[in-house]
């Protein structure tokens, strides 16, 4: 099923940049998606598209069939919810429970229903011991941590993320991308998430769409977009880092090969496997 439909939009900023320019695309429900293109692709000005941030001055876009217009702006918000690749722009509470409680309270619900989204969303990012902090206490993978937490206690459909690794360690990189794949299997949330690092994609998501010059040029599992190595080198990306090394050992090596391993799981496998047939052929 598709929950949210991008039907030829575009969209002009004022200085007379064209950041999308007849773009389409359908999400959908309750799959993990990776928006990804090199920076000025237009990924981000997409995003904000998607739950009426910006408006498209052509196209439309459906959630659920229905056209955005037609849903207020509360509802799409509370459904559709965004982090933005910077926390500090999200953030404004002066502690963490109040800054995740800020949405459910502007929804007119109860005390105890607040508290009870409040300390789920915050259990859902690990952050249930940090909750009477500050928010200029936390570190800048704690602050991404409460930005999710605040769209989840809103209990999104589809949760919208704008380079949610940028800035962080390794270490924060693996723990943010983790929980965003269990919201996404133990939650049922549909993720979608703009990115221009490559090597998170085929770890992590169902399906990846291509963006360049504000359009989508490919969607598709992993596997086929990276398939088209011409056209990963035509929108300024490249493949990931185990595929880039297969690459080399199958076109400088002569190592035979249908596809490119992507993860370093399937170069492995494909590794033992190919080591395993010589040696049954020197055995023979």
């Amino acid at each position: 099923m598709v929950i949210l439909q991008i039907r030829n939009i575009k969209y002009q900023y004022h200085d007379g940049t064209l950041a999308l320019c007849g773009t389409c695309l359908d999400i959908r429900k309750g799959e993990f998606l990776a928006i990804l293109g090199p920076n000025g692709s237009g990924k981000t000005t997409l995003l904000k598209h998607l739950n009426g941030l910006l408006k498209p001055m052509e196209g439309e876009i459906l959630f659920e069939q229905k056209s955005l217009p037609k849903y207020s702006s509360k509802e799409i918000f509370q459904r559709v919810g965004i982090v933005f690749q910077d926390p500090n722009d999200q953030l404004f509470a002066p502690s963490v429970w109040e800054d995740v409680a800020f949405g459910p309270m502007n929804l007119g619900l109860s005390k105890n229903e607040i508290a009870y989204r409040v300390n789920e969303a915050l259990s859902l990012v690990d952050m249930t011991p940090h909750a009477n902090k500050t928010v200029d206490a936390l570190s800048f993978g704690q602050k991404k941590r409460v930005c999710i937490a605040g769209v989840l206690a809103m209990k999104p459909e589809v949760l919208v993320l704008d380079e949610p690794t940028c800035g962080l360690d390794p270490a924060g990189v693996t723990s943010i991308m983790t929980l965003l794949k269990e919201l996404n299997i133990k939650q049922g949330i549909t993720v979608v998430m703009a990115t221009n690092t490559v090597d998170l994609v085929p770890v992590y998501m169902n399906r990846t769409a291509i963006m360049y010059h504000g359009k989508i040029l490919r969607v598709g599992t992993p596997e086929e977009v990276f398939s088209n190595t011409d056209e990963i080198r035509h929108a300024c990306l490249e493949l990931p880092q185990i595929a880039q090394l297969m690459q080399i050992l199958r076109n400088e090596n002569n190592l035979p090969m249908d596809n490119l391993p992507l993860t370093v799981g399937e170069a492995r496998k494909f590794l033992i496997n190919t080591i395993n047939l010589k040696h049954s052929a020197f055995s023979m």
